[in-house]
């Protein structure tokens, strides 16, 4: 019983039919039929390979080499079918055994890759030469001394940069994204803001400029892209956030305080100065300018200088060749000397005569005639904002025109006094 109904059980899922096993003969009569729709002409050879074997195989002392000769010719006809389908499809040998799939990336992979692929035409690799003499041929040579990112800013060959990448250099040259490499000449450069245009005479149809995007809506968290040449390595991109907005940090040539930078973990390092930094999509939002690290790589602490400040001086060196922003025209000391001093304020350490602070009347430092040292004005205030230090100095200068008349407010011995002072713009710089 058990036996029936484990019969009953197997029959509902596989047939009970026996089979039956194939001969030799059998298998050429399925090798024919099956190369007799494949190969057209091909039925009549196998009839003759089959009239000579029986001829052979007449006898039943040769059966077994029938089988065996059946077996053969059934390989070898499997094989002359399989090769000559594939001949008639057209098709790879090695595709047609080895099966490759693409390679698979997640959508958010998929948009760096295309941000990197759409976006390195617009850096490029700058290099710093400086002009040295030898000593015993007295021969000028040039070497490089320093290098650094920049990017295309237009298609009449301007290219965006640091100011500290270009400075020193007796010539610069500009290598783009297809290795070409062109001399370049200096446009113009904002130290107070580290900015500095550089123009190539290049093709147009090689300069491809980067999208310029907006950075007074950006938020902490979202992602940025840095491209440069970090330790001359080109063309490498790093990731990250924005981690901090509005930080302020100096100048390295002037000490003028660099409002609304953008701080970013993402990884810059030597070499990526004057990259661009950018959004997910592509646009530019900042220009890579410093880091903050005690070993001199990358701590995780990036800063970039927004592109809304950038477009404004970029658009004054194209059009005028140079900045033009107020000064008071004074020198003032370190703020830690005004410190020990036990004041609050900017002391006004210089006044030029043809400048403005000293055309308006402010006193400067200087020694009577024993040698002791009397103290110029102390800044309180300008335009009734407080001043505290050099940085508030130059923050209220930055809101304010070349032709502006600011109420300057001062310290002076134990009285305070209102000046009225009209800002000049700064002088050139060579």
């Amino acid at each position: 019983m058990a036996a029936s109904s484990h019969s009953l059980a197997s029959s509902a899922c596989f047939s009970t039919t026996p089979t039956r096993k194939i001969s030799g003969s059998d298998r050429f009569q399925l090798a024919k039929s099956i190369l007799c729709r494949k190969i057209p002409g091909f039925a009549g050879s196998v009839v003759c390979a089959r009239r000579m074997c029986s001829n052979y195989a007449s006898s039943d002392d040769q059966s077994n080499y029938r089988k065996k000769l059946m077996d053969s010719i059934f390989v070898a006809c499997t094989s002359v079918a399989l090769s000559f389908s594939l001949y008639i499809a057209d098709v790879d040998p090695a595709s047609a055994f080895v099966v490759t799939s693409p390679r698979k990336l997640q959508t958010d992979e998929l948009a760096t890759v295309r941000l990197f692929q759409e976006n390195t035409p617009s850096v490029v690799y700058i290099t710093n030469l400086a002009s040295r003499q030898d000593m015993f041929t007295l021969d000028v040579f040039e070497v490089p001394q320093g290098s650094g990112s920049g990017f295309v800013w237009d298609k009449n060959g301007n290219i965006v940069t640091n100011y500290h990448v270009i400075r020193g250099a007796s010539d610069l040259r500009v290598t783009l994204a297809d290795q070409t490499t062109y001399d370049a000449k200096v446009v113009g450069f904002d130290q107070d803001k580290d900015v500095a245009v550089l123009h190539i005479d290049a093709p147009k149809d090689k300069l491809r400029p980067i999208p310029i995007g907006v950075s007074a809506d950006l938020l902490v968290g979202q992602k940025v892209f840095a491209i440069g040449n970090p330790f001359g390595l080109d063309h490498t991109l790093t990731t990250g956030v924005i981690s901090g907005l509005r930080r302020e940090i100096n100048s390295a040539a002037t000490g003028r305080p660099i409002q609304d930078v953008i701080q970013t973990d993402a990884a810059i390092n030597p070499g990526n100065s004057g990259g661009p930094l950018l959004d997910s999509s592509g646009n530019l939002i900042g220009i890579n300018t410093a880091i903050y690290s005690p070993s001199g790589a990358s701590s995780g602490v990036g800063f970039s200088i927004p592109v809304d400040t950038v477009s404004g001086i970029v658009d004054q060196l194209v059009q005028f060749g140079k900045v033009t922003r107020p000064i008071l025209g004074i020198k003032f000391a370190p703020d830690q000397s005004v410190e020990q001093l036990g004041v609050t304020g900017v002391l006004v350490l210089d006044a030029p005569p043809n400048g403005p602070a000293g055309k308006a009347g402010l006193l400067p430092t200087k020694r009577d005639s024993y040698g002791r040292l009397i103290l110029g004005d102390i800044i309180t205030s300008i335009n009734g904002k407080k001043v505290s230090n050099g940085t508030d100095l130059y923050r209220i200068l930055d809101q304010c025109k070349v032709g502006d008349k600011v109420i300057v407010e001062v310290l002076r011995g134990d009285q305070k006094e209102k000046i009225p002072v009209l800002l000049e713009p700064k002088p050139e710089e060579s």
